[in-house]
């Protein structure tokens, strides 16, 4: 802010010390700035007790805060761009002038709080100096450390007079203007001072590498420096509860991440010990708790996928999850961004989709739509995501399955369907149906409502590389919905089959043509079943291939496991009537249409054009669906993104 601006504005409002004096005008005659210590029960009212001898020591246990005098600073005539403040508050850099203060020499942020509210967050940030001040070291490390304030007499409030508090400055950028930067990964290493022993603790052993893997050293070092001070909160019965990248600043002294002034910090328990209070205060404590860590979820979402901070793309983000679609399903909701910028690969999806998904998998806990679901600070520490690769991870039976269906998933998108692809994407199909979480009919009843599109056959493959079909087709895209119809366990079930009929003198290069639609619909039951291996042609082969990768280190936690069952759950579909309708935006007679049908046939699973092909679901959670067919083949299924028009 220049200081012309700085001046009109300071000479808009009140003195903050209630005097008429300019802000930035230092008296020859400075007062002694006071130390005091500040109950956690001190009301606003109450002045500030006189200095005492004991005041003055910095021992365990005390928590000094300095009542300060304007004539104690010497103020900046411009702002940082990264101090964030609200529309009630004006902020100025300032440096202490005053040669007996400890902060001599040093810069601080005067923030000046002009309404009700704003003076509130202020006291509430001095009051919770007192119950931090135990572990005061933590505290300077991962909090925007409070020195004191500034206020006219002896009171903490005035209602006609601003209150002024005295924080810490840790630089001119906040995380949001960091991300911002067009070179901030090599200007953040710098600020960090990034050498080996620094990696060390996230778990790696070198500097530097492509892009993808310093970015992602980075942002483990930053999220790990997040969690640990909001676990530093939450452990001492505070919740932040204003948690936003806006706020979160990296300090180049300490190189430590700082989670704000906590003016807005609340508290887990009443002081009331009634039974009924106590389990209102637990369940109060998990809401806080789940909160918090949904806030650290977006900050991490932005600092993972760039796209998110441009606002429009970050609020079709928070819509996908207030809608109550699982934040399971958000790489499906999010390639189209993606890809839209960054179609040769883009560095977010790489670091995500590394370690078999973890980091999707850990957005997904962060994110989740129930309080009860998401995620720790400890939890979160332990996950394979932040972790580098000189630490060994036990994953859970969960995070197993998650890395199965995630390696499937990257596999089918590659499309190039080699014999070792086909046969490890069988492998990963066969393991997922033996670990499969849903083995009620329940489950299914609960999660097979929706969209899915289909991955992944693993019946034959026909294309258009190596034939002379006429018309030439390209399938698109093939979904199949399924709706309840009534609560007696009857859905219906839609195939959708995608095509566009191209021109057939150029179409490698001319992918443009008519579009249209197979329809095929029917009615479904499902049952509890089973499915059987077959002796005498699968089992052997899939027991050879399944136990190897069991065995691997990658799945170490089912290596008890001596063999496949000769059975699996699944639930039985039984099909009732099929309807089918072909739609085209362009007229065709009947002999085309015909032709244009069976070459989509070809293409297609025939399990999508005759659903009564499909006999039994063998696995199922909220973002990924096998099926099998009358034949032994098994169709992969992903939940497909529900806020694209159908």
């Amino acid at each position: 802010m220049p200081l012309a601006a700085a001046a009109a504005a300071v000479a808009a409002c009140p003195s903050p010390i209630g005097l008429t004096r300019s802000l930035c005008r230092i008296e020859a005659h400075p007062r002694r700035r006071r130390r005091f210590r500040l109950e956690a029960n001190s009301s606003a009212s109450t002045s500030a007790p006189a200095p005492t001898a004991a005041d003055e020591g910095g021992g365990a246990g005390l928590c000094p805060v300095v009542r300060f005098d304007m004539a104690d600073f010497t103020v900046a005539d411009r702002v940082s761009v990264g101090l964030h403040g609200r529309s009630d508050e004006m902020i100025f850099e300032a440096t202490v002038c005053d040669p007996s203060s400890e902060l001599y020499g040093s810069t601080v942020v005067l923030r000046q709080l002009k309404s009700l509210q704003a003076k509130r967050r202020g006291r509430r940030a001095l009051e919770v100096l007192k119950k931090l001040a135990r572990r005061q070291m933590m505290y300077h490390s991962y909090a925007l450390q409070v020195h004191g304030y500034i206020a006219p007499c002896n009171a903490v409030e005035e209602e006609d007079v601003p209150l002024v508090l005295v924080h810490g400055y840790h630089g001119s950028h906040s995380l949001r203007h960091w991300l911002q930067l067009s070179d901030w990964i090599p200007t953040l290493e710098a600020t960090l001072a990034l050498d080996e022993e620094q990696v060390r603790r996230v778990g790696d052993d070198s500097v530097g590498g492509p892009a993808v893997t310093r970015q992602l050293r980075l942002i483990r070092i930053l999220m790990r420096d997040l969690l640990i001070g909001v676990n530093y909160l939450h452990s001492h019965g505070l919740a932040h509860t204003e948690l936003r990248i806006e706020n979160v600043h990296v300090s180049p002294i300490d190189k430590h991440v700082k989670v704000g002034i906590l003016g807005n910090a609340a508290d887990f328990q009443d002081n009331d010990l009634s039974s009924s209070t106590i389990a209102s205060n637990n369940d109060r404590r998990k809401m806080m708790i789940a909160f918090d860590m949904r806030c650290v979820g977006f900050i991490m979402a932005k600092m993972v996928l760039r796209e998110l901070m441009d606002p429009s793309t970050f609020f079709k983000f928070k819509s996908f999850l207030t809608k109550g679609n699982d934040p399971s399903c958000l790489r499906e909701f999010l390639l189209p961004t993606l890809y839209q910028n960054s179609p040769s690969g883009n560095i977010g999806l790489q670091m995500l989709d590394r370690q078999w998904g973890a980091g999707w998998n850990l957005l997904a806990l962060l994110l989740a739509t129930k309080p009860e679901e998401r995620i720790s600070c400890v939890d979160a520490l332990r996950h394979p995501f932040l972790c580098g690769p000189k630490w060994r991870i036990n994953p859970s039976a969960n995070l197993i399955r998650w890395g199965l269906g995630s390696t499937a998933v990257r596999m089918a998108e590659d499309y190039i369907y080699g014999r070792h692809q086909r046969r490890r994407l069988s492998y990963f199909v066969e393991l997922m149906e033996v670990l499969n979480p849903s083995l009620r009919t329940q489950n299914w009843l609960h999660l097979l409502p929706g969209r899915w599109r289909l991955l992944y056959c693993t019946g034959r493959h026909i294309g258009l590389t190596l034939r002379q079909p006429s018309p030439r087709v390209l399938i698109s895209a093939v979904y199949l919905t399924v709706s309840s119809e009534s609560v007696d366990q009857v859905f219906s079930l839609t195939s959708d089959v995608g095509f566009r009929i191209m021109p057939e003198p150029n179409w490698p290069h001319d992918k443009s043509g008519s579009e249209g639609v197979l329809s095929v619909t029917a009615s479904a039951r499902i049952a509890a079943g089973r499915i059987y291996i077959n002796e005498h042609d699968s089992k052997e082969d899939m027991v050879t291939s399944s136990m190897r990768y069991l065995h691997g280190n990658k799945w170490r936690k089912f290596s008890q496991i001596k063999e496949l069952p000769s059975s699996l759950p699944a639930v039985n579909i039984a099909m009732d009537e099929i309807h089918v309708s072909i739609s085209c935006t362009s007229t065709m007679t009947v002999n085309s249409a015909q032709k244009a049908l069976k070459e989509i046939r070809t293409q297609t699973p025939p399990e999508m054009f005759d659903l009564s092909k499909i006999v039994c679901g063998t696995y199922i959670d909220a973002r990924l669906m096998i099926l099998r067919g009358v034949n032994g083949s098994a169709l992969l299924f992903t939940r497909a993104n529900p806020m694209i028009d159908t």
